[in-house]
């Protein structure tokens, strides 16, 4: 593999659902929720790392866990499996069909599985779910280690007890997936340590990097993130846990930012966003952080529950 990409269209633009900060982000349009199940649009359901914080203080950036969904037309994406999954399965079963989408862990920690078992349509018959991972350290498979967390006495209700058909399969990094639609997933080891995965979709002309647990050091970003991330449009990086703050969880100081520039500087993606953010930081502390690295490298952002963006590759009325 080689880590020279084309690089995007100078011309292509992003556009994204955010109330909040409007002097930021002033320079994107705004995507209606009519528009969202078009084109190559990226939700959050979830964006807080390790264990959900609900409260008072993380109203405006959320307190559920990893979830995001991508819709590439009528294709749907879900990555990973944190308490926002519960979320967006409430928002599935109002749907008038049934839903069939591709779920993909990046890894099995609890923050990325642990919405799973509440994931209201893997109950119901006549869904379908096709279900993604990496084998763990200890040999586990992706199926083995969804099951586990369900049995007594961590759970009341048993895998086998979800009625929507679902297919289990291993993923290797390096592999190359292609959907119906012509769109592709390309899959990289980015963590050893954890077995995490990063994905790099690519549809219609445009690119989106899912990485969010690499194993970056001191030393600089790890050269399979960097791979990766080369030229995207977007850029879902999981920067919360970077630097000082990974050492020093109760730590005051502002979040040390320089090496989530490096990384934007790097790749040259078009938009970087930050999620996976400490639950130690309430919204006050995550507004600062966010207009410091806005101010220092324009395409970084924080990310937000319920914020919608949209990789433009159609022409919107």
């Amino acid at each position: 593999m080689t880590a020279n990409r084309p690089m995007p269209d100078a011309e292509a633009s992003m556009l994204t659902q955010h109330p909040s900060n409007p002097s930021i982000h002033g320079g994107l349009s705004a995507v209606s929720s009519s528009d969202s199940s078009q084109g190559f649009t990226v939700q959050f359901w979830g964006v807080r790392g390790s264990v959900p914080t609900p409260g008072a203080d993380t109203v405006r950036y959320g307190g559920n866990t990893a979830c995001v969904e991508v819709l590439l037309g009528q294709h749907r994406i879900i990555f990973d499996g944190g308490t926002g999954l519960r979320v967006l399965g409430k928002h599935l079963q109002q749907q008038n069909h049934p839903v069939t989408a591709h779920i993909l862990f990046t890894h099995t920690n609890w923050d990325r599985i642990q919405g799973f078992p509440f994931f209201g349509p893997a109950f119901i018959a006549g869904n379908q779910f096709d279900i993604y991972g990496a084998t763990a350290a200890n040999g586990a498979s992706i199926k083995q280690r969804l099951t586990d967390q369900m049995l007594r006495p961590n759970f009341f209700t048993p895998l086998q007890k979800m009625a929507a058909t679902m297919s289990f399969h291993t993923m290797i990094a390096g592999n190359i997936m292609t959907l119906e639609n012509g769109a592709t997933i390309e899959t990289v080891t980015l963590n050893s340590h954890t077995s995490a995965l990063g994905f790099r979709i690519t549809y219609q002309g445009k690119s989106l990097v899912y990485a969010t647990d690499s194993n970056t050091t001191a030393a600089g970003p790890a050269p399979n993130l960097l791979y990766l991330s080369q030229g995207a449009d977007m850029l879902i990086y999981g920067g919360a846990y970077s630097e000082t703050v990974d050492l020093d969880l109760e730590r005051d100081a502002a979040m040390p930012c320089d090496q989530n520039i490096e990384i934007a500087e790097k790749t040259q993606v078009k938009e970087m966003v930050l999620f996976h953010h400490n639950p130690l930081h309430d919204d006050d502390y995550l507004d600062h952080v966010e207009m410091e690295i806005h101010n220092r490298c324009p395409q970084l952002r924080l990310a937000r529950e319920g914020m919608i963006m949209q990789l433009a590759a159609h022409r919107l009325h």
